[in-house]
């Protein structure tokens, strides 16, 4: 069974809407459990009570479809369904937000078949606002079906979002002493504040990030006008495998790239 891309979509939403559902039925009943460590993912990374009642809801709405796209996400790896869609899910990106009852956490889902480069659709979902950010290659970024541009002017004083602790490197280091900093802790919700002008930049100077935690933000930073870069300042591209990792510069323009990088 192979769909058209319309119908590619209508399934990615499906999947995004019955994943918000599941996780904020499970912060509502079973608050003191969704943070319990339950296994490891495939990625490498614990997997919590929460994660994997939200995949598994996606994944079930997957199958009830006829599995009709292949799926990579972070718990359960890579399943081929012998589709040229493939469906890069994020069912919880921010957990930790989540369990401790921060409201800054996301579903994310992005459609693509190879590469980063050739993702053509993107959801990201603010579980805990209900804000829906969705991009379509060529076709611009939406917030709440509004479109959205990168700022024409830049904040006198920017604002960057940085990755703080134990991901920190001279990079962010040097970033932190010098500007105004936030650390939010969803990576996918930082690079959409990103794509209206909220921040400034989103700098992750480890190469630590996989391509399901930034496929589909990146796609939308992309549509809204803004860069997206790894810390070398080449433009950002990696595989669809849980085995890549890299480094993340987003910016609002190039000069604010340029800036971070000479920081």
């Amino acid at each position: 069974m192979i769909l058209l891309k319309k119908d590619v979509k209508i399934l990615a939403q499906q999947v995004v809407t019955k994943t918000d559902k599941r996780i904020r039925r499970e912060l509502k009943s079973n608050f003191f459990k969704v943070g319990k460590t339950i296994g490891i993912g495939a990625d490498g990374t614990p997997t919590k009570y929460l994660d994997k009642r939200a995949e598994d809801i996606a994944l079930s709405t997957i199958e009830k479809a006829g599995n009709p796209v292949n799926v990579l996400s972070e718990e359960i790896g890579f399943i081929d369904n012998s589709s040229p869609y493939t469906f890069i899910l994020d069912p919880v990106d921010g957990t930790r937000n989540a369990y401790r009852g921060i409201p800054f956490f996301s579903v994310c889902l992005a459609i693509g078949s190879s590469t980063l480069k050739d993702i053509w659709y993107g959801i990201v979902k603010n579980v805990a606002t209900g804000q829906l950010y969705i991009a379509e290659k060529n076709q611009g970024a939406y917030l709440n079906n509004q479109q959205i541009y990168i700022p024409e002017v830049s904040a006198a004083r920017p604002i960057y979002s940085i990755s703080l602790g134990k991901n920190i490197d001279s990079l962010t280091q040097s970033i932190s002493d010098q500007h105004i900093i936030r650390s939010l802790g969803s990576s996918s919700l930082e690079m959409c504040l990103v794509a209206h002008g909220a921040i400034d930049g989103y700098i992750v100077g480890k190469e630590y990030l996989r391509v399901t935690d930034i496929a589909a933000s990146t796609l939308l930073v992309r549509e809204a006008g803004g860069c997206v870069v790894d810390k070398y300042g080449h433009d950002l591209d990696m595989p669809l495998t849980l085995e890549a990792r890299t480094s993340l510069i987003t910016g609002v323009n190039s000069s604010i790239v340029e800036s971070i990088l000479h920081s």
